[in-house]
Formats: structure tokens, C-alpha cells, sequence
């Protein structure tokens, strides 16, 4: 079939490379010309694993290609997908729809066949609603049919959820659009049985935002629990495990840590809340969480603060990982930075060190010095901090480590070693939620 993807960032790359491999021709659209002239280079414009290679076969076959000139993509399409950016409006929080609102108008004009328009940007309750009613307004006889889509990526194994699915969510009454569809996804067939849930529009744009909030509900949670444990003298990791066992509950999202950030889960979590306060349903756990976990990271910086002695003032702290999570270049709402704010507060001097996120932290995190690898960070230090659990974090040579520090203090926010095994390496050691 022939694909559209409107917006070639993060969601919209990921799954207009994905779409190409499953043998569709797909074009990805972006006003940004620097982005399309980068992308004809191979250079991507986020850091994911895998994704330069899918982009550039499918690019050799013929399947994939990049334009910033949406009439001549959007023409001929069957299907037409909104992949663009839905940020949290300044000043009230709602999701700023207007990238969505303007994409379904250029659409609307330069569209010269009924197609299906899929809303893949996570949307409120709603916004197919109007997104059809912009469509009718400019082209009231397209015949084009409105259809939500949500993503459920998660970054840094976006590929192999694109592909591999739990379920596909499409949000649509029509049977023709389903038919289309159902096209589009039927190559999932081949690689297992991934189910596609077919609901009405507006329950599949409640969907998306309900299974982030409650993601968000279980790390916080969790973060809660290691805080009781440190008080109690248990161990949240084995709490995890005795909890997580339970098939009604299961271990995923259940790993303490310093709060949880990116793209999706805080600004999704804040449009869900007006959502529920426009439609005078509040939504009292949501609302918790979204106060704990912005509690949380700062809370991080204060224990590092702690750990150094209860002063930092003219100190050094190493700070390893910088991103959100790893195998991803994204700062946005990053514990990091609410951890180095917290620190500079209090006078510290911040060395810092990540394998993929250095670019995008520099204009976020000022007066930070950035190293170029975990031992350079650490060098004369007073205290080491893991913030993301980065996989080249995992086998540090803590002896070494322990001997370049001013101080052989380590916080490990995300738990990567017990604590026995740092303390043999010479550490006093601190973990989240439990001893040490």
C-alpha cells in the first residue's frame, strides 16, 4: 500500500521505516528541511538501535523515501498517517494540538482520493473528532475516513515493538477503514499472532493515555515502597520480586529508581488530568503521581547530598547517564536534570558522563562539565552517581573507580550492583530501597 507518515520524528521515523520493511512504499514528511536533507544522507535525527540500518535498506529497495513536500506525498495515498509532535500546551498543560489541527488542513487540500487519515500522535479524547471536522470543512466530499492509531513504543527497543507487537489499537466505525487497516498490519501476521483490537475512535485514544498513566501509577509505586523499605531495613528489589511474581501484577515497571521522565509518561499523564478536570472526572491517582514523581527527582539530588556528607558545597560530583533511560539519546524530563539542579543548588561542582545523550543535555544542563567516559567523570571526585542504567554501567571496574575518587562514595539510583560487591571494591555504598 502506499503510506504517508506526516512528521518524521521519533514515532513517525520509526514507523515509516517499519511500515517500508513490512513491504509497503512509504513516504516520511517534515518541514524541517535540514532533517529530510539529513535523513537523504542516512544521519538520523534521534538515536535509536537498529534504526539507521532499517532506514538505509529500505531506502536501497526503493520502499522508503523523505520529502518536505506534503502535496505531492499525500496525493496519491491510501493511507495517511499524523505523526507529529502533541507537547504539553504552555501555561494550562493541555496537549498542543495545533501540529495535528494544521497537518489534518494541508491533508485535507492537496488529498485527490478517498483515503484513510490515522492519527498516530497521541491525542485526547476527542481529536478525531475534530480532526474530521477540519477535513469536511476544507474537502467536504474526500470520502477520506478518520481512524486513531496509537503508538506504543518504547524507546530504545521501538523496532522490535513496532514489529512485535502486544496489540494493535485502531479506532474506527467504518468497515472500509478497518479493511484498510487491517492491510496495513497484516504483515504482523507472519511474525506472530498479534492481535488487532478494533474500538470505537474515542476509546482508542483513551487507551493510549491509560495504559501511560498507569505504567506511571506502577513506577511510582514502586519508588514509594523503596523509600518505606530504607526506612524498615528491607530490600525493594526483593519486594519487587515477590510482588512482581504474581501474574495478576507481573515484574515489568517495577524497578525503584529516581522517577520517570522522557516523552511520553509526564507530558501524557498531565493531558489525561485535563482531560478528567474538563469532563469534571477527577482522576486522584493520577494526580498523586504526577506530584510524587516530580517530588522524586529532586528528592535524588538530596540524597546524593546526603551521602556526600550532608554538604557539597565545593565538591565534585560524577554523574554517570544522562538520558531518561537507556539506549536513547532523550533528556526530556530526565531525573538528571532535576538531580543536577538540586546539586548546583547546594554548590557542587557536576562532572558528567553519557555514551549517546551529551548533545542533547548541553543546552539543559549549564555549567556542567561533560566528560568522555565514566573514569574521566570520576577522576578526583567526591562522589559517583548512576542516574540511567546504561549497559556499559554494568561491568565498571569498580576497584579502579574506587582508587581515581577523592572520596569512594558511590549512589546507585539504579540499583545495577549489590551492594556487597561495591563495598569489597572499597565503596561506601547507597542504593535505592534498601540497605547501604
Amino acid at each position: 500500500m502506499r503510506i504517508t507518515m506526516i512528521g518524521s520524528g521519533y514515532v513517525g521515523l520509526v514507523s515509516g521505516a517499519c511500515f517500508s520493511d513490512f513491504g509497503h512504499e512509504v513516504v516520511c514528511v517534515d518541514k524541517d528541511a535540514r532533517k529530510i536533507e539529513l535523513l537523504h544522507d542516512n544521519v538520523m535525527p534521534i538515536f535509536e538501535p537498529g534504526l539507521a540500518e532499517l532506514v538505509s535498506s529500505n531506502v536501497r529497495a526503493g520502499r522508503l523515501s523523505f520529502t518536505t513536500d506534503v502535496s505531492a506525498a499525500v496525493r496519491d495515498a491510501d493511507a495517511i498517517f499524523i505523526a507529529v509532535g502533541t507537547p504539553s500546551r504552555r501555561g494550562d498543560g493541555h496537549a498542543d494540538l495545533s501540529y495535528v489541527f494544521a497537518a489534518a488542513a494541508e491533508i485535507a487540500e492537496y488529498v485527490t482520493k478517498p483515503c484513510v487519515v490515522v492519527t498516530k500522535s497521541t491525542v485526547p479524547v476527542g481529536t478525531g473528532d475534530e480532526v474530521e471536522r477540519i477535513i469536511a470543512g476544507v474537502a467536504p466530499n474526500s470520502g477520506i475516513k478518520v481512524v486513531s492509531n496509537p503508538e506504543f513504543l518504547r524507546e530504545g527497543a521501538a523496532i522490535d515493538d513496532f514489529k512485535r507487537p502486544d496489540r494493535v489499537v485502531v479506532g474506527t466505525d467504518d468497515e472500509s477503514a478497518r479493511q484498510v487497516m487491517r492491510e496495513i498490519y497484516r504483515p504482523l501476521s507472519l511474525n506472530q499472532a498479534a492481535p488487532i483490537l478494533f474500538t470505537g475512535r474515542r476509546t482508542a485514544e483513551l487507551i493510549k493515555y491509560a495504559a501511560n498513566a498507569f505504567l506511571a501509577v506502577k513506577i511510582t509505586f514502586i519508588n514509594e515502597i523503596a523509600d518505606l523499605c530504607e526506612q524498615v531495613g528491607a530490600d525493594v528489589q526483593e519486594v519487587s520480586r515477590g510482588i512482581g511474581t504474581d501474574n495478576r501484577i507481573g515484574p515489568k515497571f517495577l524497578h525503584a529508581g529516581p522517577g520517570y521522565g522522557g516523552s511520553c509518561f509526564p507530558k501524557d499523564t498531565l493531558a489525561l488530568l485535563k482531560t478528567a478536570d474538563d469532563n469534571d472526572t477527577p482522576l486522584r491517582i493520577v494526580e498523586a503521581t504526577v506530584q510524587v514523581n516530580d517530588s522524586r527527582k529532586r528528592a535524588m539530588g538530596r540524597k546524593v547530598i546526603r551521602a556526600a556528607g550532608g554538604d557539597v558545597r565545593g565538591k565534585t560530583v560524577a554523574l554517570l547517564g544522562l538520558t531518561f533511560k537507556p539506549n536513547t539519546d532523550d533528556m526530556r524530563d530526565a531525573p538528571s536534570l532535576a538531580i543536577v539542579q538540586a546539586l548546583q543548588d547546594g554548590g557542587a561542582k557536576v562532572r558528567a558522563y553519557d555514551p549517546e545523550g551529551v548533545e542533547q543535555a548541553k543546552p539543559l544542563l549549564k555549567d556542567v562539565e561533560f566528560c568522555s567516559s565514566p573514569y574521566v567523570a570520576a577522576e578526583s571526585a567526591d562522589v559517583l552517581v548512576i542516574v540511567t542504567e546504561w549497559d556499559e554501567f554494568r561491568a565498571l571496574d569498580l576497584e579502579r573507580m574506587s582508587n581515581i575518587l577523592n572520596k569512594p562514595v558511590l549512589v546507585d539510583l539504579r540499583n545495577i550492583y549489590p551492594v556487597e560487591e561495591v563495598r569489597r571494591a572499597g565503596f561506601e555504598a547507597h542504593g535505592v530501597g534498601r540497605a547501604g
